[in-house]
């Protein structure tokens, strides 16, 4: 597991540990795909062509923490449930995470609107068939790594007490994108989560 990951997900921890004095604590696991631009006529002159995002199964997890009525941050990772095949050859899998604000409007007694705006990166593994050995640890991957910014949109449906299921799409725009065929890709599916606290 690389520093990227263990960031986020000890932020959720940190997430979790402030519920007691926060007035909505939401954690979520969800599943979606990606949709980004195909591959153009230019691209497909090139010697090594890059690949598109489209396709594929995506885990999530994600958590927010409500810090005034409406307003709340939050973190997520999602990332490529299977490998890839980059070039028809070299295994890859993409990663995405990110921290972010979130406006969570009250639409209805048991719906409530989820707009996000932040920050993360795109960090993308490609696998070797031999170990590399670092100063702390030893992988059989190699990350490229792009800084990016998220916004996204999804709509709490609460079903039972703090129970939701919740329809999601994000936007990605990722800087020097250079691996992939664009710096847009959209990931679109659904979580199901809970919510601590009023809501």
């Amino acid at each position: 597991m690389n520093n990227n990951k263990i960031s986020v997900i000890a932020g959720l921890f940190v997430l979790l540990g402030t519920t007691a004095f926060a007035q909505q604590v939401d954690f979520a696991l969800g599943f979606s795909t990606i949709h980004s631009a195909p591959l153009s006529s230019s691209q497909a002159q090139q010697q090594f062509p890059p690949e598109s995002l489209t396709g594929g199964l995506y885990p999530a997890i994600s958590g927010d923490v409500a810090i005034r009525k409406h307003l709340a941050v939050g973190a997520e990772i999602t990332w490529r449930g299977g490998q890839g095949n980059y070039d028809l050859s070299q295994p890859y899998r993409p990663i995405f995470w990110d921290v972010d604000a979130l406006y969570l409007p009250k639409l209805a007694p048991k719906v409530q609107g989820e707009l996000s705006a932040g920050i993360g990166a795109e960090s993308t593994r490609f696998y070797t068939p031999f170990t590399i050995c670092g100063n702390f640890s030893c992988t059989n991957y190699q990350t490229s790594t792009h800084f990016m910014g998220q916004f996204g949109a999804g709509l709490k449906l609460y079903a039972r007490g703090g129970l939701f299921v919740r329809p999601e799409v994000h936007f990605y725009m990722v800087h020097n994108n250079a691996e992939y065929t664009s710096p847009y890709v959209v990931r679109y599916g659904a979580s199901i989560g809970y919510t601590f606290g009023e809501h």
